[in-house]
């Protein structure tokens, strides 16, 4: 995404005296580089476990009883086990899923096709068709509901579905993926709507159509675990309700938190507290989502919908905040949405659709998560000319 931003930056600043001739994405360089980011990461962690005393096992691991764990040839027996052992993409449900790369395929990609069909709308999808966009893809999103990004509050959806199909990206909502056929040309994909039976021509399949947890195979019975196979291991405190000798943490956890990566990260150190001190409960309030598209698009707390069906008393600030100074100097359209209670000026939720949405919104993160007031945000003295330095006037 930093490189189709670079382009995104020379493309919006051309009116603005800036000048980058022949600015345009190198795929295979790309990959280079984010090999030399990413490669040597799991040896550098093996090898930190090795000093720091932790004994590592390559393979499938499954269980073959309460607290005892197979992996190859090796059984393993704990006091405890704990379960994080991530997902996977979700089954299609479609003839011909074989043929659909997944989203850490796409990631090892040579070289791009011409064109790209992406199936799913989730951030997956949008994220890697603006890239693919950049690098001068004809790209297709196929999301078979009517709202894609559920995550994110519909008010500000719509704009960076709109952002998506003027970069040429041809985002459709409503067919069902039923097929994916292999024929000389590439992949034909055929799906069906309301309008009838569609087929697409592409010469690459990508599923972005979600994630399910990874642990059907993990023999979950053999240790009387009680566990939900689209949604993980059940528990409340993160310890497993059927067997307490066992523990889940991250996509393996039937946990209230979202799917995402550092809240693997915090329920993993709640495990650790519960197993050296015993049972803390996770909270998942104020845990940030963001969509790295161009501008990015995050969220934190209530939507407005959620809020009124709670019955909630409320303000919304909201509004186009493209006049802003900060807007106006990058040459970029923002929007903004932040839920304020109205007598104890306690935060709900923030929305943002800015170039700095990945920063700012851990400022309203923090705001609700420790209970801070708009008043006391706007106390705040920032830095300025800032990103941060509009709160003040969202809140």
């Amino acid at each position: 995404m930093g490189a189709a931003e670079v382009i995104e930056w020379h493309m919006r600043m051309q009116e603005r005296g800036i000048h980058a001739e022949d600015a345009r994405i190198k795929w295979p360089r790309l990959m280079q580089f984010k090999r030399s980011l990413i490669d040597d990461i799991s040896t550098h962690r093996e090898e930190s476990f090795s000093k720091s005393g932790i004994a590592t096992l390559q393979g499938r691991a499954h269980f073959v009883a309460s607290a005892a764990i197979q992996v190859g040839n090796d059984v393993l027996e704990a006091a405890n086990v704990v379960v994080a052992a991530g997902s996977r993409p979700a089954d299609l449900m479609i003839a011909g899923p074989e043929y659909a790369v997944t989203s850490e395929q796409f990631l090892e990609l040579e070289k791009l096709p011409t064109r790209i069909l992406f199936i799913g709308g989730d951030y997956v999808s949008f994220e890697f068709a603006y890239v693919a966009a950049r690098a001068a893809v004809v790209a297709t999103i196929l999301h078979r509901g009517r709202r894609p990004l559920e995550r994110f509050d519909p008010d500000l959806v719509d704009r960076p579905i709109r952002r998506t199909r003027d970069l040429g990206v041809d985002v459709q909502l409503g067919p069902k993926v039923t097929s994916v056929n292999q024929d000389p040309t590439g992949f034909k994909v055929h799906a069906r709507s309301e309008t009838g039976d569609h087929e697409f021509t592409t010469g690459m399949v990508v599923h972005s159509a979600g994630r399910v947890p990874e642990i059907d195979d993990l023999h979950l019975a053999e240790a009387g675990i009680d566990w939900d196979p689209q949604r993980g291991v059940k528990n409340e405190y993160l310890p497993d309700v059927s067997n307490p000798a066992v523990y889940a943490a991250g996509d393996a956890a039937a946990s209230l938190g979202p799917p995402l990566t550092p809240v693997a990260s915090y329920e993993g150190k709640i495990v650790a507290e519960n197993l050296l001190q015993g049972h803390q409960k996770p909270s998942y309030e104020g845990v940030p989502s963001v969509m790295f598209n161009v501008p990015p698009l995050a969220s934190v707390g209530l939507q407005e919908q959620a809020a009124r069906k709670l019955s909630l008393k409320f303000g919304v600030n909201q509004g186009d905040t493209s006049c802003w100074y900060f807007s106006r100097r990058v040459a970029e359209f923002f929007s903004v949405q932040v839920l304020v209670e109205e007598l104890s000026g306690l935060l709900f939720g923030a929305h943002l659709l800015r170039s700095d949405a990945g920063e700012t919104i851990n400022l309203f993160a923090l705001a609700i998560r420790k209970g801070l007031t708009s008043r006391e945000l706007k106390d705040c003295v920032f830095a300025y000319p800032t990103p941060g330095s509009d709160v003040v006037y969202m809140v």
